[in-house]
């Protein structure tokens, strides 16, 4: 477990054919976020929602117009202190279905869509690679 306290609370808005994990990375990085929640909601112009099973991703592309119903993660640094977007993702199209996944790059924002990002203070979250799940797990000390 780790405790910190709910710091500034930050609003951006994110822009037609910017992908949606880089603009958010963008975002946290210029701004010196390093520990934070994050919360999404607007629309897509397509997305890239990941399925992980048995140490792989597997890859499902939506190529159509999406409403994202649902968008939430976090935000830590890595072992050489990059920001990693941890996010999943769940999406609609015109007739009301729903996908979701873990939310990957080449999912591109149109028209547009609200980011807002509640950061951690007092707090250092960090991922490193665990090779059992063989993917970069929370270090909570």
């Amino acid at each position: 477990m780790a405790k910190g306290t709910v710091g500034k609370v930050h609003f951006f808005l994110l822009f037609e054919d910017e992908d949606l994990v880089e603009a958010i990375r963008e975002r946290a990085e210029k701004n010196g976020i390093n520990a934070g929640i994050l919360l999404v909601i607007g629309a897509l112009k397509d997305a890239v929602l990941g399925y992980y099973l048995k140490g792989e991703y597997t890859y499902i592309r939506l190529d159509e117009p999406l409403e994202i119903a649902s968008c939430m993660g976090n935000i830590a640094l890595d072992e050489d202190g990059k920001v990693i977007v941890h996010a999943h993702i769940v999406v609609s199209n015109e007739r009301g279905e729903a996908f979701g996944g873990h939310l990957m790059q080449n999912t591109h924002v149109d028209p547009a869509a609200e980011l807002v990002i509640i950061e951690a203070e007092g707090l250092k979250l960090q991922r490193a690679f665990d090779a059992k799940t063989k993917l970069k797990l929370l270090q909570l000390s």
